[in-house]
């Protein structure tokens, strides 16, 4: 019988690891026994985290619209901890509203963190995992890369593409032992959608119309956990209220 994929030991990177769902990320795969590299912008927030996560944990501020700094974090990854075994392209930007009042300048912004840093990062990471054969992408899609909705055409558009790339590059990387998968949540209460107010939150979880942060750090310990010959490319996980 093929046993779960023990994280004890493996070195993750998380991107936007600074709030929200990458910091539950982290948190969680410390508990598994991982090592991660907290990627993000917010320096106090990183090593804040740091110091809580202990020494298994890396504080890697950068700005992810810089490919030079997503380079960085992989070469210093590497340096620091020897590996990366698992990549989690959390960070993101979101906009709402109507197209014709978007901001270009402000879309640029979303398609070059949504898009353009998840490419560079798996990108970058792929060398050291082609080398030993093994490796984990994860990349945080959402809802809106499955289903077009209204009020949110650039930030659909940019998960659309993210889940078109993540699916042609796990056809790709199969054959080194490479999996790559995407999770897409529902709402979830993070600082992405305006301030978090902790009573707000929870009246809004026993109403079952969001997840909380921990809710899609779970999913995603699970679908790291699974043994090498289990992929699982898409996780859709929703408040049990939202219909999409």
């Amino acid at each position: 019988m093929v046993m779960s994929n023990s994280l004890a030991g493996k070195v993750a990177i998380v991107t936007g690891a600074s709030s929200g769902i990458g910091r539950a990320l982290a948190r969680a795969l410390i508990r598994e026994g991982g090592k991660v590299v907290l990627a993000g912008r917010s320096l106090d927030r990183l090593s804040a985290l740091e110091n809580e996560l202990g020494p298994d944990s890396l504080a890697f501020p950068l700005d992810l619209a810089s490919g030079a700094e997503i380079t960085g974090m992989v070469e210093r990854t590497v340096a620091h901890f020897g590996a990366v075994d698992i990549l989690i392209a959390n960070a993101g930007l979101f906009m709402t509203g109507a197209f014709t009042n978007a901001d270009p300048d402000e879309w640029s912004r979303l398609i070059a963190v949504n898009i353009d840093a998840v490419f560079r990062s798996a990108h970058a990471v792929l060398p050291t995992m082609r080398a030993r054969k093994s490796g984990d992408i994860l990349v945080m899609s959402s809802i809106a890369g499955v289903s077009e909705m209204r009020n949110e055409p650039i930030y659909a558009a940019s998960k659309h593409a993210v889940q078109a790339f993540v699916h042609s590059l796990r056809r790709q990387v199969a054959d080194d032992g490479i999996r790559v998968g995407a999770i897409q949540p529902g709402t979830v209460a993070t600082e992405l959608w305006g301030p978090v107010d902790p009573a707000a939150v929870a009246a809004r979880v026993a109403e079952r119309t969001v997840l909380t942060p921990e809710d899609v750090a779970t999913a995603a310990i699970f679908i790291l956990s699974q043994p090498p010959n289990v992929t699982i490319r898409d996780l859709v996980i929703l408040p049990q209220r939202q219909d999409i």
